[in-house]
């Protein structure tokens, strides 16, 4: 065998899967979620109530801040991958993120209570961007971590991760809404202090629940640099791009036990060559050179896995920038469709009064309905029809969320114009603190599409980006798939600023602190007509998606 071979076999020994895992295992893991989710949300949700209310920061300022910390925060989980597949494994990467992350919630609650009011502001922004390291090491390896705990070898294991998605994101998903519902109440009406204070002590139960699962966990060490396998595959086809496949047909398919050098597993896949990016396939032809060498040279043979695998990470580009719009819109839920709510009738009965961002509670009850009711009877009775193990593909999953993200913004647009009307009916327009008499109610529908949107794309592109991924990685995977929530977030943080740009030059300045003239309904309009052309990129890039084939199995689970 050589040399390469004979070292990577040798790492394949010591990371065979150990027999365990399972559901038993992978509660544990959700315990640390769900008490991540429970903060991130606690906080998030009121974020932009706390800075304009008590750090007196300007609307549109508080919400490219949002936006921006969002943004970093999901940027930091691809940096948290790279250390998890190459460095230190997801279990360890779990939990020094998860430690620095309650670390960020200590700081974050002396900031609101015992520094000084002038240090406030500096040492809260710290305590947030301490958070943003701490969260991009723990969520693109805990989802992942978690769903290796499942094997996917049979059909009935393949079901079973579908499902897992499904009732991962569900879970997570009643944290935050408990959180947004709970939580924000108590940091309105009662002590920002005691609601950090609440979101501190939940994040550090979360952490010692998912150390007493350790002796349960299926567990992988790291597999070395991906990238490094990427760039082999790149400069191995530059330096044969002269090279004539007609003349030399020999592929290097590796040696069994070699595993993918991207992906060590304990059983090899062999995934089947695919006409996509042929320019690639020279990489793994052996010319003369080649045939004339005893060692192979990495940087200009790879092996026939190696450049299906780095096919796999190419077509899932396009798919990522298609979905930036719609993390652009959600980005809204936390900003402006709070900022909304709080200028509206928020009363329930004669005592109670909601806070403007406990609606945010609606996305996740809808979620909550919307995901049982698709895992349990829709994909069910789908099945029949299609035959396929998850009822529909994982990209029409996907499309499905993207239009009714068009359909939102039309909606918030509408609901906003007959915001503005009843302004005016009551001459409010210039008295930016007032009331408009009109119940908080009309927004649901758009927190409702929000929900039902989220149910449909979201859960399915942690799929597609797992699944869809070569095995070492999926960690990277779901790095991705945060970061486009990350630069979703700075893409509308750049509309907003593009907006305001282009407005003030006209002379009538949108999305000013006085929402009432603040054009937020054409904001809205300008947010779904981008929406709706990304849309259909994504509808011409889906319909030209090849999934991942390995030799001896169907299409991976999701074709």
């Amino acid at each position: 065998m050589i040399e390469n071979e004979q070292e990577l076999y040798t790492k394949l020994s010591t990371l065979q899967k150990p027999s365990r895992g399972g559901w038993d295992a992978a509660i544990f893991i959700i315990f640390v979620e769900a008490a991540e989710r429970f903060a991130y949300y606690g906080l998030s949700g009121n974020l932009i109530i706390y800075l304009t209310n008590y750090l007196h920061q300007p609307t549109a300022i508080a919400a490219k801040n949002v936006n921006i910390w969002i943004g970093v925060s999901s940027l930091f989980a691809l940096l948290g991958a790279i250390v998890a597949d190459s460095f230190l494994g997801r279990f360890k990467t779990i939990i020094l993120s998860t430690s620095i992350y309650l670390m960020g919630m200590v700081l974050l609650c002396l900031s609101v209570s015992s520094v000084p009011i002038h240090y406030r502001e500096a040492v809260f922004f710290v305590a947030l961007y301490i958070l943003s390291v701490g969260e991009g090491g723990h969520k693109p390896c805990v989802q992942t971590f978690a769903a290796d705990q499942f094997d996917e070898d049979t059909p009935d294991q393949k079901r079973t991760k579908s499902s897992f998605f499904n009732w991962w994101f569900l879970v997570i998903v009643m944290a935050g809404t408990s959180s947004t519902l709970v939580v924000i109440y108590i940091q309105d009406n009662v002590s920002w202090v005691i609601g950090f204070g609440m979101l501190t002590v939940v994040q550090a139960v979360g952490l010692l629940l998912f150390l007493l699962g350790i002796k349960r966990y299926r567990k992988e060490g790291p597999l070395g640099s991906a990238f490094t396998t990427v760039a082999q595959v790149f400069v191995a086809a530059a330096r044969k791009w002269r090279v004539d496949e007609t003349l030399h047909s020999d592929i290097f398919y590796e040696d069994e036990r070699s595993g993918s050098h991207m992906g060590v597993q304990p059983k090899q896949k062999t995934l089947a060559r695919t006409n996509q990016f042929r320019f690639l396939d020279k990489a793994m032809i052996i010319d003369n050179l080649d045939a004339s060498k005893n060692i192979r040279n990495p940087w200009r043979l790879c092996s026939l896995n190696q450049v299906e695998e780095v096919k796999l990470v190419l077509r899932l580009i396009p798919i990522w920038f298609c979905c930036l719009m719609f993390f652009a819109v959600q980005s809204q839920l936390h900003t402006y469709f709070t900022k909304q709510g709080s200028m509206m009738i928020r009363s329930i009965g004669s005592h109670f009064c909601l806070p403007p961002a406990s609606l945010q509670a609606v996305v996740g009850i809808v979620i909550v309905i919307t995901v049982p009711i698709y895992d349990r009877i829709i994909v069910p009775k789908v099945q029949e029809f299609t035959g396929h193990p998850a009822g529909i593909m994982v990209l029409q999953r996907i499309g499905v969320g993207l239009f009714l993200s068009v359909v939102n913004m039309a909606v918030a647009a509408l609901v906003e114009a007959k915001r503005v009307s009843v302004a005016k009916e009551h001459d409010l327009m210039d008295d930016p603190e007032a009331i408009v008499p009109m119940r908080v109610w009309w927004l649901l529908p758009q927190y409702i599409l929000t929900g039902m949107s989220d149910a449909f794309t979201v859960v399915g592109l942690q799929e597609l980006f797992y699944d869809q991924m070569p095995d070492a990685m999926r960690s990277l995977g779901a790095a991705a798939y945060i970061s486009i929530l990350g630069v979703g977030s700075f893409v509308s943080s750049f509309i907003i600023s593009l907006v305001e740009t282009i407005s003030r030059n006209s002379g009538e300045p949108w999305l000013g602190n006085n929402i009432n003239r603040a054009h937020l309904d054409d904001f809205y309009w300008v947010l779904a007509g981008l929406s709706a052309l990304f849309f259909g990129a994504y509808v011409w890039v889906a319909t030209r998606f090849v999934y991942k084939k390995v030799v001896g199995e169907e299409s991976s689970g999701v074709d």
